[in-house]
């Protein structure tokens, strides 16, 4: 039987650069990135024991590292109105200024508006499109119906295409 250590070293191997993309297609900083993952790789070294295999390892490190993002963009929108700033505001300054940002102006541009869509509807968003997971998948991470995500990706993808028609 392996050990804690050799599960999660594994876990780490497997699942760092494609987390690292999940967690930055949603916060957009490559610095708030490598902070979360930190935290998300602690959270699952933490859970580990407790973790009986009533889901796959992939859906288990997801919702663990969704839940993270999804809290730290809470937390950004509070930091944000308590300094009177808009929280589309300081995405789009973040993407702009990333100096580990590599995508052209059309990603850009869709990158911003991911970026003010509410958070959750992000965090499916980016699931599907970025991540190609299926809707199974990313219910089993979210704990929502699939119909309720297919809804919640149509709306994500209509909200995105008006912002990218009214930017042009």
């Amino acid at each position: 039987m392996e050990s804690r250590e050799q599960i999660f070293n594994q876990i780490v191997h497997d699942y760092k650069e494609p987390l690292y993309w999940h967690v930055r297609s949603l916060v957009n900083s490559h610095d708030d990135t490598d902070d979360l993952l930190q935290e998300i790789f602690l959270k699952i070294w933490t859970a580990l024991p407790g973790f009986r295999g009533d889901s796959q390892i992939f859906t288990w490190v997801w919702r663990i590292a969704t839940n993270e993002a999804l809290g730290f963009l809470r937390k950004q929108k509070v930091r944000a109105a308590l300094q009177f700033e808009s929280i589309d505001e300081r995405a789009e300054r973040i993407i702009d200024n990333d100096p580990w940002f590599n995508g052209d102006e059309a990603e850009r541009k869709l990158a911003k508006s991911i970026a003010k869509l509410p958070d959750k509807q992000r965090a499916v968003f980016c699931m599907r499109y970025y991540q190609d997971l299926s809707y199974e998948q990313i219910s089993e991470i979210t704990g929502t119906s699939v119909g309720a995500l297919k809804a919640s990706y149509f709306h994500a993808a209509e909200k995105i295409k008006l912002q990218i028609e009214e930017n042009d």
